[in-house]
């Protein structure tokens, strides 16, 4: 079998706060770590793997930064990690992200 396990690095939630002027996020000087519940499917990826002798792999989209996640992933039992990193992808929203994420699998 094999197990791929979708991850996103996201700012580390008590390092964000609201930028009163414009009402969106301020990532400024957050700490970015994986989507704590994507830790689960990396969880589950590995153990999968290691129960049917197969394959874990962690995929990611997102700017070369994001290469910390899946080294993250990595570390927790994944036996490969793929970033999915290019300019074209700045500004997707969930479709595209979601059809190039299917793409890759």
């Amino acid at each position: 079998m094999h197990a791929v396990a979708c991850i996103k690095q996201v700012p580390r939630s008590h390092d964000v706060s609201i930028d009163p002027e414009t009402g969106t996020l301020d990532r400024s000087g957050a700490e970015s770590v994986i989507n704590p519940l994507d830790l689960h499917a990396v969880e589950a990826a590995a153990q999968l793997a290691a129960a049917t002798d197969g394959r874990a792999t962690a995929l990611s989209m997102g700017p070369p930064q994001a290469e910390e996640a899946v080294r993250e992933a990595l570390a927790r039992g994944c036996g490969r990690g793929i970033l999915l990193s290019d300019r074209a992808f700045a500004g997707s929203d969930s479709y595209a992200t979601s059809k190039t994420l299917a793409h890759a699998v």
